[in-house]
């Protein structure tokens, strides 16, 4: 299967916490993908805790395949965060961004952002 790793995932996964455990058997099993987006997120992450960056940068390069946020994708989630807008306030662009993703590759999100539990493409891992 294919699978969207988040900026949550991927940091529980660096920390090795019992949610990162989880990520690690979607790592092992599946065909995973990253957007460029979540790269930078994790970073700016990896980089304020004072962790090594580069270690970070190489396994998401190692462990997934990463896909550029298109001027069709970033059309798209502007459009979606609009109207979840309405009615979640604090659900964030690349939120939408990383939904819009995973319906252009047919993948599931794998994630612990409370934001995406109602969203079949996700998959909550807490």
């Amino acid at each position: 299967m294919k699978f969207l790793i988040d900026a949550f995932s991927w940091i529980e996964f660096l920390k090795g916490s019992s949610e990162g455990l989880k990520v690690k058997e979607f790592l092992d099993n599946n065909e995973i993908y990253t957007s460029t987006i979540t790269i930078a997120e994790v970073l700016s992450k990896v980089k304020r805790e004072n962790s090594d960056i580069e270690i970070a940068y190489k396994a998401i390069n190692s462990y997934s395949k990463t896909i550029s946020l298109s001027d069709e994708i970033a059309k798209e989630a502007g459009l979606l965060h609009a109207e979840i807008y309405k009615k979640i306030k604090d659900m964030g662009l690349v939120d939408c961004i990383l939904i819009i993703t995973a319906r252009k590759i047919s993948a599931k999100i794998v994630t612990g952002d409370r934001h995406f539990k109602n969203f079949k493409e996700a998959v909550l891992i807490r």
